[in-house]
């Protein structure tokens, strides 16, 4: 009799120090890894006037999207928990971005015959919303033992939104050379009669969606969809109309002449003056431009615990 109750007292004390593992595993295990470094590499791609599907597409349509032009992309970031459900992240980074009408059959594209690349640098600050939480639990993954919690290693789903600022300098290619065309105003930037001279930094509104796997007590890898909204019609260059070729002549020379106007002539008068003298349509003002990126991401997790601290006996 006294053994059977020694055994359900010795059960009894397991099994409560288990479920208070358990409390504490869910309530306070996310504050061991509140920092982390992340770094990324991936694919990048654009949506704006230039190129897209065979027909007129809209802004926000990932059938416009052109996949040969993908080109690649990195970023370097540092995530800080807040609590159990958010986290900070800034995140410093590059993307390689174009457009090209040569890519399209929709005949107004096609005849207008615009180009363009940019490297795009961005710095943004987001906070991500965790869909499912981290669970932690036995380090050696022995299993149905009273001291076990979670499972050791898992995924955590989440989204994010920030803001950001953002530099591009987009450039064609005119006689075997790349030129910046932000400095040769091919809409009559800064000229008379013209719009006003953009600038090339710019806010963008990161959003997206990622998951992220812990391999172990210091390591994670995930995958994260990253798309920007942007304040800016001018990371292709292209926005509104055409512009006087002889006034852009006189201020800027056969250079920006040749690259504000490379049409194919295919669509006659395409490209000249409206019968009320305004400029034809070379771009569309109604949508902003927009890049993305998806990537593969390794983090590195910093040992957030406190240390305790020992205090040596004197005597």
């Amino acid at each position: 009799m006294l053994v059977r109750v020694l055994y359900t007292f010795v059960l009894f004390t397991a099994f409560c120090t288990s479920l208070k593992a358990q409390y504490f595993a869910k309530r306070d295990s996310w504050k061991k890894e509140r920092k982390e470094y992340i770094l990324g590499l991936g694919a990048s791609n654009f949506l704006g006037d230039l190129g897209g599907l065979n027909k007129v597409g809209t802004h926000y349509s990932y059938a416009d999207l052109e996949l040969v032009l993908t080109r690649p992309t990195g970023s370097f970031g540092y995530r800080y928990r807040l609590n159990k459900r958010f986290a900070s992240r800034t995140d410093f980074s590059y993307l390689l971005i174009g457009g090209n009408d040569k890519l399209t059959k929709e005949p107004f594209r096609m005849n207008r015959n615009l180009h363009f690349k940019s490297n795009v640098f961005e710095l943004a600050t987001n906070i991500e919303m965790s869909l499912s939480f981290d669970r932690h639990g036995n380090r050696y993954h022995i299993k149905k033992t009273m001291m076990r919690r979670y499972k050791a290693y898992s995924s955590y789903y989440y989204i994010f939104v920030g803001v950001g600022g953002f530099y591009y300098n987009p450039k064609a290619q005119y006689g075997g050379n790349w030129y910046a065309l932000q400095p040769l105003s091919t809409e009559g930037q800064g000229l008379p009669g013209g719009a006003r001279k953009y600038k090339r930094v710019s806010i963008s509104i990161p959003m997206g969606i990622g998951a992220r796997y812990k391999i172990n007590k210091k390591w994670t890898v995930g995958i994260e969809y990253n798309f920007r909204k942007t304040f800016s019609d001018y990371i292709d260059d292209c926005s509104s109309v055409y512009y006087d070729p002889a006034i852009l002549l006189v201020k800027k020379g056969p250079v920006a002449v040749a690259l504000a106007d490379p049409s194919l002539g295919v669509i006659p008068n395409a490209t000249a003056p409206n019968g009320d003298g305004s400029g034809a349509q070379r771009g569309n003002t109604r949508d902003k431009d927009s890049y993305m990126n998806i990537e593969i991401k390794v983090g590195y997790v910093l040992d957030s615990r406190k240390k305790r601290r020992i205090t040596k006996a004197k005597f």
